[in-house]
């Protein structure tokens, strides 16, 4: 990060463990039920990775001037494996831009991974496969 990077949003959750355990935000946006660490955490990094990925696709939709869909759309399917005694996640991004010529869309799909600070945090950490739909 350089010196001059301004923040443009933090996100700030509290977790409890238990059979009461939750996730809440600070501002109360989030508050989800949580009473066992897996496979919430997997379902909420694939909550917050398909929609700063979807919101990446809509940017180089922008300055390419394509207009997508009224309702685009991200699935992410994320994987917790362990081999080894070592625990990683694989990822898969399911991408839906109904109407947009397929090269088109793929060229966003594309781009997507180089704006979206998800994908450029795991680049190389995950293993991720990115279907358009």
């Amino acid at each position: 990060m350089t010196a001059t990077a301004k923040v443009l949003f933090t996100g700030k959750t509290h977790i409890t463990a238990g059979a009461n355990g939750a996730a809440r935000s600070s501002d109360g946006f989030l508050d989800v039920k949580l009473p066992q660490p897996h496979p919430a955490a997997e379902q909420l990094f694939g909550a917050a990775w398909s929609a700063c990925y979807l919101g990446a696709i809509q940017l180089a939709a922008g300055q390419r001037k394509v207009t997508l869909p009224a309702e685009p759309a991200v699935d992410a399917e994320i994987d917790l494996n362990q081999a080894g005694g070592s625990f990683f996640l694989r990822a898969r991004l399911n991408v839906s831009l109904p109407g947009v010529d397929r090269d088109v869309a793929q060229s966003l799909v594309d781009a997507a991974h180089g704006i979206c600070p998800y994908s450029k945090a795991v680049h190389g950490n995950i293993e991720v496969t990115t279907t358009l739909l």
